[in-house]
């Protein structure tokens, strides 16, 4: 999101979310998905801002309880947030959300 401040231009920056090819579709076919912050925010609010347009995309990454569904993994610059503070990590601009959900059959 770019504003204009006068003759200056400045940017809010971005948290990215990367999504697998199995989620895309709820999310519209997108791939990447995008929350402008200012300053550092929580998984749970990261994940609440990208996919209030995507209410499936949500419920397919939280249970009714808010907690991160089993089969749903989420990291944050190559760490997975469960070894952390789980949905309380904290999450700042220009870092990358990896979510990547477990398949399984055979």
């Amino acid at each position: 999101m770019c504003c204009v401040s006068g003759r200056q231009w400045w940017r809010v920056p971005d948290i990215v979310v990367v999504l697998p090819s199995v989620l895309q579709p709820l999310a519209g076919g997108q791939s990447v998905l995008t929350a402008p912050v200012d300053g550092a925010v929580t998984v749970a609010w990261l994940l609440d801002a990208v996919t209030g347009d995507y209410p499936v995309l949500g419920r397919r990454l939280r249970d009714e309880t808010g907690a991160l569904r089993r089969y749903v993994n989420i990291y944050v610059n190559g760490d997975e947030v469960r070894r952390l503070q789980g949905l309380e990590t904290e999450v700042a601009a220009g870092q990358e959300v990896l979510v990547i959900q477990s398949v399984a059959g055979g």
